[in-house]
């Protein structure tokens, strides 16, 4: 079981990044697919999650209206789509898998059963 993540790289402020991760097919179809990010000497944290199923997303305040995430099961693959973005979303970006997880659980990182390797994002002002 594996995820790859990919597309991180330099944007300037107000500029835009897509992220890309690649999952394996035995978990993508039953795992809630979740984004998180690391800044320089800060905690990881929750940036976006899309359901399996319905495909329900949940955003994170500071990037509501500006990331937009979404799966591609033919491809096995989660993206996010960063718009407008700002000096703050400089991080390593970190996509999870985690399977069976209530909605009160979707931003606890503990929860996951899978990650993939970080993807550095840096924005310039």
């Amino acid at each position: 079981v594996q995820l790859q993540a990919s597309g991180g790289g330099l944007a300037q402020a107000g500029g835009s990044l897509r992220l890309s991760c690649a999952a394996s097919g035995r978990i993508f179809s039953d795992y809630v697919m979740t984004w998180f990010r690391q800044g320089p000497g800060e905690e990881r944290e929750f940036v976006a999650a899309i359901r399996n199923g319905g495909g329900v997303t949940l955003y994170a305040d500071s990037v509501k209206g500006r990331f937009t995430i979404s799966r591609d099961y033919a491809k096995n693959m989660v993206l996010l789509q960063m718009n407008s973005l700002k000096p703050e979303d400089t991080a390593a970006y970190y996509c999870a898998a985690g399977r069976g997880l209530l909605s009160i659980y979707i931003r606890d990182s503990s929860r996951y059963n899978y990650w993939g390797q970080g993807t550095l994002v840096t924005v310039s002002s």
